[in-house]
């Protein structure tokens, strides 16, 4: 697999807090959907693949592997919300304030 994210899939993400990941693919979900809100699809593909990209990662890391069913069905939820039909009916409230707990307990953390 290639990744647009070398750096972290050479083992830093690994070095990352389960939340500290969270938070980083919070924020390329929220770039997906800010991108798509102003018109921009391409922006917004791009954004949620990187997001995409860093929970493949997550799953992959082995400090993880209590939480493998919440994360491969994120991943499931999310592949539906930005290139599927939405069956999920998920809305860009729904992540926002998802993802806004791990940004919250990522700054705490630190």
């Amino acid at each position: 697999m290639s990744f647009q994210h070398q750096g972290l899939a050479s083992g830093r993400w690994q070095k990352l807090s389960f939340f500290g990941q969270m938070a980083n693919i919070g924020s390329e979900v929220e770039r997906a959907i800010s991108w798509r809100n102003k018109g921009n699809s391409l922006y917004s593909r791009k954004a949620a693949e990187r997001a995409l990209e860093l929970l493949f990662l997550t799953i992959a890391d082995l400090k993880n592997r209590g939480r493998l069913k919440e994360l491969t069905r994120l991943y499931e939820v999310l592949v539906d919300y930005f290139f599927g039909q939405n069956q999920y009916s998920s809305s860009d409230c729904l992540w926002q304030k998802y993802f806004y707990a791990f940004n919250y307990a990522a700054r705490i953390m630190v």
